[in-house]
């Protein structure tokens, strides 16, 4: 038996955890066997025992909005505390002072993912939004598969627009789509590890000519389509330009629809949330860049409830300075009250991998039944940090948001083992980063 790289069969057994999280509603104690990447009903002959004593077993985190660029912008002056109309010339002069190209692309993705990595997050959404004039666009797509690729993470690269002309876009998610994944109908790579997709910013950048471009390479490629949608913003740009609420143009330009994951929604009424649900989009929740930028709380619960499938995002540095998804679904809980409901443990959990990995399409993250895939995660509840905790799996997420895992896989595969990284070294990621940028 061979992986998707030929490299052999994986086989792994996770023994000894006090619980395995293996889906929204289930939980065991049975070891999780990974035979060539996928989770196994029986082990394999010689498999490599990982030992999960004293800790808890999770599906691998999956952050379903972030801007992976916005690593190498984190805490600028100027950034916090501001309106949107003031951060975004100021995170604008900073991309371009810095030169956003191929190199730089590269060394903000390795800081990125190599934090979610070690944050227990297995599978990162980069909505990528800047794209300066006559920039590689290929490259700089490149250039962020290949820096997951080369720690083991799992990679959704949107190719987002944000003012950039409508037919260079869709030239450009074009050309990308035939380099990155050529001749796949689906937009993910053979080994699932790198996915396409587009998405313009929000109605507030973007017009109905770039909707309806990227929607044309969305279906000419089978790209799912993702977007922001009811922040402050968005709100108030779309009824002074359009006399309209976002979701009512994005109905009209065909952008609500099952294909496609509504970001943020902080600005949404009961009825709103109802024809989210009827048109059988996805949302994201991203509370640790809402709070921050003053855009509010999404009503999560209300969406839940609706049966709208609800992912959790970290959105990016520029707003929210850590990619650390289990930190930011601790803010969910906390602030889930002043959004119309309280969410419990459990729920938000959900939301951090099978309702993340539903808005990307994919069914086989974000769960750990048989033939899923072998993404998963660690943690160690022994210590003072979750001492007198009545359930380890609440206590996961209500105590020690800082934490970070023991062990991660992905695909099968021990990507971080012992607390680090196994393909990288921390601090030269760390420098190779500061070397570009001199911070």
């Amino acid at each position: 038996m061979t992986d998707a790289d030929g490299a052999g069969q994986r086989a792994l057994s996770v023994v000894g955890a006090a619980v395995v999280v293996v889906d929204g509603v289930g939980r065991s104690t049975a070891p999780v066997h990974v035979v060539d990447g996928r989770v196994s009903v029986e082990p394999a002959p010689g498999a490599e025992v990982l030992e999960a004593d004293g800790c808890v077993v999770t599906p691998g985190l999956v952050n379903a909005h972030h801007h992976l660029l916005q690593t190498a912008f984190r805490t600028l002056p100027g950034t916090r505390g501001v309106p949107m109309a003031t951060w975004l010339p100021t995170m604008a002069a900073a991309y371009a002072a810095a030169g956003v190209d191929p190199e730089l692309c590269s060394v903000a993705a390795r800081a990125g993912l190599a934090e979610a990595l070690l944050c227990g997050v297995t599978t990162v959404a980069d909505h990528h939004l800047t794209w300066p004039a006559g920039a590689d666009t290929v490259g700089m797509a490149r250039a962020t598969a290949a820096a997951a690729r080369s720690l083991g993470a799992r990679l959704v690269f949107v190719r987002g627009t944000a003012r950039d002309d409508p037919e260079t876009a869709a030239a450009s998610a074009t050309a990308i789509a035939e380099a990155l994944v050529p001749g796949r109908p689906d937009g993910v790579s053979a080994d699932g590890l790198l996915q396409l997709a587009v998405g313009p910013a929000g109605v507030h950048s973007d017009g109905e000519e770039t909707f309806r471009l990227l929607g044309e390479v969305a279906a000419r490629f089978g790209l799912r389509r993702r977007t922001q949608s009811n922040e402050q913003v968005d709100v108030a740009v779309a009824a002074e330009r359009y006399g309209r609420r976002p979701l009512e143009l994005l109905a009209a330009w065909g952008w609500l629809a099952p294909d496609v994951t509504l970001a943020h929604l902080c600005d949404v009424t009961p009825a709103e949330v109802e024809r989210i649900a009827d048109a059988g989009a996805t949302a994201t929740h991203a509370p640790g860049c809402d709070l921050p930028m003053g855009w509010g709380v999404a009503p999560v619960a209300a969406l839940r409830v609706a049966g709208v499938p609800v992912g959790l995002g970290t959105s990016g540095g520029g707003s929210n300075d850590a990619g650390h998804l289990l930190a930011d679904a601790r803010l969910a809980m906390q602030v889930a009250p002043l959004g119309g409901g309280a969410l419990a443990a459990r729920e938000v959990l959900e939301m951090a991998t099978t309702g993340s990995a539903a808005g990307l399409g994919r069914p086989e993250l974000g769960h750990l039944r048989p033939g899923a895939a072998a993404d998963l995660c660690v943690w160690d509840v022994s210590g003072v940090a979750d001492a007198g905790v009545a359930d380890p799996v609440d206590g996961l997420l209500w105590a020690a948001p800082g934490r970070r895992p023991r062990h991660v896989v992905v695909a099968g595969r021990v990507v971080v083992r012992d607390g680090r990284l196994v393909s990288a070294d921390e601090q030269s990621v760390v420098a190779g980063l500061r070397a570009r940028v001199g911070r």
